[in-house]
């Protein structure tokens, strides 16, 4: 049976905690036993090494502090890493899979080089990067061009979202973008944990909480995330 090698660049370091790092260690540890596919996942560190996780071959791309730039170093550094690699390897049929839109003035050039090799580029759009409160003018005018490019250069966009998808389909209908809908997803295995167990009790009574006596609101502390809305509006609620 041929093996299919899939080359995923995007993920921060390993073991960070974030989406895109949740989703690659999931994806590995799901199929670290499917024997039809080799994953090849790029990662930043501080110096270059290579190792297994997850029967994946994992490698470290070393990226010099060079302020907001390094997300683009970092994936261009990542790519040319994975095309000495099928190269060297032999590589047929390869999948290069890019998370978020980050270089789109050097996607053509990768597409090329990548169908040259018999390759395919895949691309997670993520989500409006460009809208983001946290990125300067400058630097949000650069995220909405690096996403034309992408789409333009990308055989087909995987969009975790339906809205993602319906935006790239009317956002970049002059290209006429080749997408597929992959739900963004989560562990829903129930907690074993008891009700009654001392381990959630002692919690229950460090934070001076009870049973259903409180709103639990996770993630980063960015504008988007509209947490300011959220306790301004439980703050004026009868709750």
């Amino acid at each position: 049976m041929s093996v299919q090698n899939v080359y995923i660049v995007g993920g921060k370091g390993c073991g960070n905690y974030g989406g895109y790092e949740t989703f690659l260690d999931k994806l590995t540890e799901y199929h670290q036993n499917n024997s039809g596919i080799k994953y090849h996942i790029a990662w930043k560190g501080k110096e270059p090494k290579e190792f297994d996780y997850h029967n994946a071959h994992s490698f470290q791309i070393r990226v010099p502090d060079i302020g907001p730039a390094q997300a683009i170093y970092y994936d261009v550094a990542a790519l040319n890493y994975c095309v000495k690699h099928i190269k060297t390897n032999h590589i047929e049929n390869p999948i290069i899979y890019i998370l978020a839109c980050r270089i789109g003035p050097f996607a053509a050039h990768f597409q090329k080089v990548i169908h040259k090799l018999g390759g395919r580029l895949y691309v997670n759009p993520d989500g409006h990067e460009w809208l983001r409160a946290k990125w300067p003018l400058p630097v949000r005018k650069y995220w909405k061009f690096s996403e034309r490019l992408m789409v333009k250069h990308a055989d087909l966009l995987i969009c975790d979202s339906k809205n993602i998808e319906s935006y790239i389909h009317t956002a970049h209908k002059r290209y006429n973008p080749k997408t597929t809908y992959i739900a963004y997803g989560a562990d829903l295995t129930p907690s074993t944990l008891a009700d009654d167990d001392q381990k959630l009790t002692d919690w229950y009574a460090e934070k001076g909480l009870k049973k259903n006596g409180y709103y639990l609101a996770v993630g980063r502390f960015v504008p988007e995330n509209s947490f300011e809305t959220m306790i301004r509006e439980f703050m004026a609620s009868d709750s």
